[in-house]
């Protein structure tokens, strides 16, 4: 089976190689523009699979199917809500949710196998989904959070937030001036609410903004452990299989 990833975020890309890869596939080939992609369509033949994220660094990936007639089947990788999520389900097209669960993968690589579907519905399908979607590139990401506090409250913007952290099955709010605030948000409900240029989950337990890293230093077992500006109740540990994309998302 012949199969690539379109996806802009070289670390994300290379995450869902891996467990595309654990899967006993091989990844032929990633692309990350539609630029890239468009290019490389015209000189190449059409893989079986593509996994492809919807929001490029150039555009959206429909412009890779409005310039190339693609004869390949397509599993969406998106940050959309679940309302959207259904309406591509209505439509016949497999989608994974950011963060990528494992065995969500793989039923829906066991979906493509079964189901054999064919370019030109394909074609149909994008269509149908452009007009359900609000534009990706207009998508704003999470600025600020309201906090009940008691009978009042509060407004934190995103500028503030030093760390987010689960806890005792809580989701937390950690700011610069050294306070807590209990969210009603998961951490996986964070990941693809705030911006992935400013932030990234480092563990299951931490999610960290660049701005907040006073220091890196390494740890044992090929760990690094990050230092925060007041954050102090726990260590801050970069989980070994997030190290190398770590330092791809530090640049």
């Amino acid at each position: 089976m012949n199969i690539i990833i379109i996806e802009d975020e070289k670390p994300a890309a290379r995450l869902l190689q891996r467990k595309v890869e654990k899967l006993g596939l091989q990844v032929n080939q990633m692309l990350h523009s539609v630029e890239e992609s468009i290019h490389w369509f015209n000189s190449n033949p059409h893989p079986d699979l593509i996994f492809l994220d919807i929001q490029l660094s150039d555009g959206l990936s429909f412009e890779i199917f409005e310039t190339i007639d693609i004869k390949s089947a397509v599993i969406f990788t998106t940050a959309y809500d679940e309302y959207a999520l259904r309406a591509f389900k209505l439509n016949s097209i497999d989608y994974l949710l950011k963060p990528i669960d494992e065995d969500d993968l793989e039923t829906a690589v066991n979906k493509f196998k079964a189901r054999n579907i064919s370019a030109p519905n394909l074609s149909l399908d994008f269509e149908m989904i452009k007009k359900m979607l609000v534009n990706p590139m207009d998508r704003n990401y999470k600025k600020r959070f309201t906090i009940k506090m008691g009978q009042q409250l509060k407004m934190i913007n995103i500028e503030e937030v030093e760390c987010f952290y689960s806890e005792n099955k809580g989701t937390y709010l950690h700011t610069f001036d050294n306070r807590d605030y209990l969210l009603d948000n998961t951490l996986e409900q964070l990941e693809t609410e705030l911006d992935p240029k400013d932030f990234y989950r480092v563990s299951r337990k931490f999610i960290i903004p660049m701005k907040g890293i006073k220091e890196i230093q390494i740890y044992s077992n090929s760990r690094l452990k990050v230092i925060l500006p007041t954050y102090k109740d726990d260590e801050v540990i970069v989980a070994r299989e997030r190290v190398n994309d770590f330092k791809e998302w530090l640049g």
